[in-house]
């Protein structure tokens, strides 16, 4: 699971509480003048557009909202400093304003947003898996929850994504996603359900879930990955730890392709993937 976070540092948010098509946002139906300037921009921006709503018993009905809904832009910077910009929709020409919020700075300060996959049109198991999740955490911070669709890796889920942290996380249940974002709210990454930071390459990711497996829990930014070589299928990857951590860590990996296997519920076929095994972990 270690290495399969989706790349991205920038999330547009829309909550509708509706139906979600499967193939979310473009497949809503919306204005489409306005619906191809939101996804025009956040491609622009490298940005990825979130159906969100919040978790707890379905509406029926297409659209079913009831005043305005929210949106918002998070952005991830590497300094810690992370950014968000929240508005309001009622009408569809609304969500307009989210092409002027990806090109603001946003605000700091503000918390983060927990997102737990519910996408039940793009993969059943998503819906079955993280609804649950989605309510055990609602309940703890029904300020910071929110279900979304699809955020990659449905063969994990339950699937969360802390944004704008940029970190994912899989294979959750009510439980051990609660103790999970105990930990991680309070700046304590664990490496048992992680499945990666979203600025890093996969390898990267990999290797840092490998030095967090050895050496504990750590803040996102406690380390720091300063280079990575290659070589065929196998990489090397040097990290920098601030104090208390280790202070120069160097973790090899071997690439290899898993056999072929169902990898999804709803996948039409079969397939395989690319996993990034630790040989190596050792201080320098």
């Amino acid at each position: 699971m270690a290495g399969t976070a989706s790349p991205g540092l920038v999330w547009v948010l829309v909550e509708y509480p509706g139906a979600w098509p499967p193939n979310g946002f473009e497949g809503l139906d919306l204005d489409a003048g306005t619906k191809a300037l939101v996804i025009s921009a956040a491609r622009t921006a490298n940005a990825r557009i979130l159906l969100v709503r919040r978790p707890g018993p379905r509406r029926l009905g297409a659209r079913q909202r009831h005043g305005p809904a929210s949106w918002a832009v998070l952005r991830h910077q590497s300094s810690g400093a992370y950014r968000q910009l929240w508005g309001a929709w009622e009408l569809d020409q609304d969500l307009a304003g989210i092409v002027s919020a990806l090109a603001s700075p946003g605000e700091i300060g503000l918390p983060p947003v927990v997102l737990v996959c519910a996408h039940g049109q793009h993969d059943a198991c998503c819906a079955v898996r993280g609804r649950p999740v989605g309510r055990a955490l609602s309940e703890r911070w029904p300020e910071l929850v929110w279900e979304c669709s699809h955020i990659g890796g449905d063969r994990f889920a339950a699937n969360a994504v802390v944004a704008p942290d940029g970190v994912y996380y899989g294979g959750l249940d009510a439980a051990s996603s609660v103790t999970t974002f105990e930990d991680h709210l309070t700046d304590r990454i664990r490496s048992e359900y992680l499945r990666g930071y979203t600025d890093l390459l996969p390898p990267q990711q990999a290797a840092v879930a490998a030095v967090l497996e050895r050496f504990g829990p750590a803040g996102r930014h406690d380390y720091l990955v300063t280079e990575t070589v290659r070589e065929g299928d196998h990489w090397r990857i040097h990290i920098t730890g601030k104090p208390p951590h280790p202070a120069h860590i160097e973790v090899e990996l071997q690439a290899r392709r898993t056999p072929v296997r169902q990898l999804t519920c709803r996948a039409p076929t079969e397939g395989s993937v690319i996993v990034y095994e630790p040989t190596s972990i050792r201080r320098t």
